[in-house]
């Protein structure tokens, strides 16, 4: 299979197509088209026009579909199987709380909400660096290590003696999975197109989502089944089969991630080709850029310092992650609404399922429309309306019936705004890969004040941490419709730098303006 892709190199002065003649006399790849048999070498040393490739790449074809059906295969199944472990092993501290840890332990409240909050100062700390080596590193190899790291201390922690051990392991666990979810999103904005991410970033939190609907199922039937085998606290092996879990499924998967499309060997040549080269029409105005162009980790650090988009996507994030807050205290408000014992638990189940539901139908409705604000200011609006709601209702059906709207909506914002940030933020790929992890770090912030959101003192109204979860959603709206409108404004200064530009070819180069161009995703 021959795909047309046409390469001009910088020393060519017209426009004359070369004949065979010419051909023959040496490589000139000025009209040749790109066979397997190219290397990649030849490839590096000429810059491409994408407008060129766009008269000869068929969107939406027959290989295109076999290929991403193979891409889906090998990576989506193996991250989001990752992603549901990754949030059990760090939510399970509440079940194992629950299961008897307290008392095994001797927690104070004091002791156990540090233990929570160290996890976050943990997380927060490694997110840039670890997106910085995913750039220059085997996701294939970088992926499953650092699930091997974290299945492991998370395995460790069943051998915690004191309040002080628990800590400490805490810490280090949110430390080595920090870079667990800003990597994916690298990874897989390196591999999916614009129209495709938004489904996939959905389907991956859905595996986060039912790991909190059945994690505290899956916990409880480990705890009361094997509590006293061995003479191992129930608790303990909450741990120690979860994080083993863990560690067996990296030993998996290394098995099946591909690297990155430039680097991949699990395609034929030509998938390998077309998986790399479809992704450039999502950048229709980086007209002759040299593809494997790199920037250093100082220079993609100090752009993404300067963007403003990265600013703007940090505060929609920030709102959205502000308002899953929530999740945590849902089964507190349902023991408000008049639920005891474990049918408090089963009545937190419907909130996740319809969650994820949601989420993947807007994330699919944001890919098939191409339109990502309209998909980020709807839900969240939404789920301000619903929260508002809450916090002013005393009914128990409704206020669960809101809560459950809310909670939903907000699930089915966050996808498409990560989703977003991808495909704005895109180029280099360097950047990108800061300005996500960036993102997520200012974003996680809310794990740290989250908490503070719910005082037992508001029960059973709960009005301060409802009436937030509406202020954050309604500024997250806010702040999305004016990232829309700002973007608006950039593309259509690119444009008319466009009509400006000098027509001899040998005058465009990958300059800094290229560099920072804005993605067109919202016409």
């Amino acid at each position: 299979m021959v795909y047309a892709l046409q390469y001009r190199p910088s020393s060519l002065k017209d426009d004359k197509a070369l004949s065979p003649e010419s051909l023959s006399e040496s490589f000139s790849p000025q009209n040749q088209l790109f066979t397997p048999s190219t290397s990649l070498e030849d490839f590096k040393s000429y810059r491409y026009t994408v407008g060129e490739l766009q008269k000869t790449y068929h969107e939406g074809g027959i290989e295109e579909k076999r290929l991403v059906r193979k891409i889906d295969k090998h990576i989506l199944t193996c991250i989001c199987g990752l992603y549901f472990l990754n949030y059990l092993d760090r939510s399970n501290i509440g079940n194992a709380k629950v299961g008897g840890m307290e008392e095994g332990l001797g927690l104070t409240s004091t002791q156990y909400s540090v233990s929570l909050l160290i996890f976050a100062i943990g997380y927060l700390l490694a997110e840039i660096p670890s997106n910085m080596v995913l750039t220059r590193i085997r996701p294939s190899i970088y992926l499953p290590m650092m699930t091997m790291a974290w299945g492991f201390v998370a395995a460790m922690i069943s051998l915690v003696n004191s309040a002080s051990g628990l800590i400490a392991a805490r810490f280090v666990l949110g430390f080595v999975e920090s870079g667990f979810f800003p990597g994916i999103l690298y990874y897989l904005s390196s591999w999916y197109r614009k129209r495709e991410l938004a489904k996939r970033i959905a389907l991956i939190y859905v595996g986060g989502i039912l790991s909190g609907a059945f994690g505290g199922l899956i916990a409880g039937a480990l705890i009361s089944v094997l509590n006293g085998a061995r003479n191992i606290a129930g608790w303990r092996w909450l741990f120690i089969i979860e994080g083993s879990a863990t560690m067996l499924a990296s030993l998996v998967v290394v098995w099946f991630l591909p690297d990155f499309p430039s680097s991949t060997s699990w395609l034929p040549p030509e998938e390998r080709e077309l998986a790399r080269f479809r992704k450039t029409f999502d950048r229709p105005n980086l007209r002759d850029a040299e593809p494997e162009s790199k920037l250093t980790h100082k220079e993609a650090l100090l752009s993404v310092l300067k963007d403003p988009r990265s600013y703007l996507f940090t505060l929609i994030y920030t709102m959205i992650q502000g308002a899953t807050t929530i999740t945590y205290f849902i089964p507190t408000i349902t023991l408000s609404m008049g639920f005891v014992g474990s049918d408090a638990q089963f009545m937190t189940i419907p909130f996740y399922v319809v969650a994820a539901l949601f989420a993947v139908a807007v994330a699919f409705m944001a890919d098939k429309a191409q339109n990502r604000p309209l998909f980020i200011i709807g839900p969240l609006s939404l789920a301000a309306f619903s929260y508002f709601i809450c916090a002013f209702t005393q009914n128990h059906v409704a206020r669960y019936m809101f809560l459950c709207l809310g909670f939903s909506a907000v699930y089915g914002a966050l996808p498409v705004s990560l989703a977003w940030l991808s495909e704005t933020i895109d180029y280099p790929d360097e950047k990108r890969a800061i300005a996500q992890a960036f993102v997520n770090m200012i974003a996680n912030l809310a794990l740290l004040y989250g908490s503070f959101l719910w005082p037992s003192s508001s029960s059973p109204g709960y009005s301060l941490g409802f009436g937030m979860m509406a202020g954050f959603c309604s500024a997250g709206a806010i702040a999305a419709f004016a990232t829309h409108l700002v973007l608006l404004n950039e593309n259509k200064k690119d444009q008319t730098l466009e009509h400006e530009s000098p027509e001899d070819e040998d005058k465009v180069r990958f300059t800094d303006r290229v560099r920072e161009i804005y993605s067109r995703w919202y016409l």
